[in-house]
């Protein structure tokens, strides 16, 4: 990222934390907010805790786009993915099995719980009811439904995944096709790499095709963008799972950024502290740090990785190529399974051949 495109990026994010908070004052003296909602994002944990975490923002009233939505439209709606308005300082309640728990949003809108389970579930997904209990705005919707994905002694083991030049094509080395694909489409206009949806499909129900297996998602893109992330899955049958993003401010250096190296480690590690007796597969690919990103992971997580799964994305790279057989080795002299693929299926017939998959 060049040094002016930084510059640029800083000062617009000053800028905006004194527009945001200009807007909030003009907008309470004149008593013209917007109204406002929870955007609940999936959580996960065990029958004995959940964690859950969540949003209040003001309501922008984005439109569904079909897949042949005309470009301004895509990038009207990812303007106002952006630009809505964080609200902080609101107590939310959540409300399960009869239970009450409340926390407020910090300056970003976002709210986190940890819930202590009394009645412990016998499902893969607990939902829990999240409510508004501030009356500082209009409510668009007081309640929501949020939910969190249950690990159980029935699970096999968890998968942690990328989703960009994972799952989905993002050209994430390619910058005019990175922001062509990633801001200017929508949830129709991407596409999974074939074979995908099988796979995942395939690792969440296990040898025993009844395990209900965990799927993490992690990304470097903003949390402004979970919407699309969960619409897309849904439209392509890939198995819904808690999707990890960044909170990152609207500039040009984030929105240009796919370094994903800290965020995925410090997304990654309470997953594998909160589970400590659970095994894992990890998926990535070549184009960014994820085979190093695993390497760390196995080396703070000695024999609790099955497997790495890596898309090559860069096929013509030599140096890469030689970086990415020393990291091989490496993790292959620790006993672990690594597969740089070119196609879904070589990772999916290596998954099955270990009985990971049925």
């Amino acid at each position: 990222m060049t040094d002016w495109v930084r510059r640029v990026s800083d000062t617009m994010g000053a800028i905006n934390q004194q527009w945001d908070k200009a807007k909030r004052y003009v907008s309470s003296k004149l008593g013209i907010q917007d109204s406002i909602r929870i955007m609940p994002y999936s959580g996960y944990g065990s029958p004995e805790q959940l964690y859950l975490k969540g949003r209040v923002l003001q309501d922008e009233g984005m439109a569904v786009r079909e897949k042949d939505a005309a470009i301004w439209k895509n990038a009207l709606n990812m303007y106002r993915r952006f630009e809505t308005d964080e609200v902080p300082g609101i107590q939310i309640q959540a409300n399960i099995n009869n239970q009450q728990h409340r926390t407020t949003t910090n300056k970003e809108g976002f709210f986190e719980l940890e819930i202590d389970l009394r009645q412990h579930p016998d499902r893969l997904w607990q939902p829990v009811q999240l409510e508004i209990l501030s009356d500082s705005y209009p409510v668009a919707s007081k309640t929501t439904q949020g939910e969190a994905i249950i690990v159980s002694e029935k699970t096999e083991f968890g998968v942690i995944s990328d989703i960009d030049d994972t799952i989905v094509h993002t050209a994430a080395t390619d910058l005019l096709k990175m922001i062509r694909i990633a801001y200017l489409g929508n949830a129709n206009t991407r596409q999974p790499f074939a074979g995908v949806a099988e796979f995942y499909q395939a690792l969440q129900q296990g040898h025993s095709k009844q395990a209900g297996n965990p799927i993490f998602y992690v990304s470097s893109s903003a949390w402004n963008m979970y919407d699309l992330f969960t619409k897309f899955m849904a439209a392509n049958n890939i198995p819904k799972g808690p999707i990890l993003l960044r909170d990152i401010e609207l500039s040009p250096a984030n929105l240009l950024s796919f370094e994903h190296g800290s965020h995925k480690l410090e997304q990654i590690c309470p997953i594998l502290e909160k589970f400590p007796d659970l095994p894992f597969i990890l998926v990535g690919d070549t184009g960014q740090r994820d085979a190093e990103i695993y390497r760390t992971i196995v080396r703070d997580f000695p024999n609790r990785i099955l497997a790495i799964y890596l898309r090559n994305v860069t096929p013509g790279d030599c140096d890469r190529t030689a970086e990415l057989d020393d990291i091989g080795s490496s993790l292959q002299q620790q006993g672990g399974q690594y597969l740089v693929f070119s196609e879904t299926a070589a990772a999916a017939n290596h998954a099955a051949s270990h009985g990971w998959t049925a």
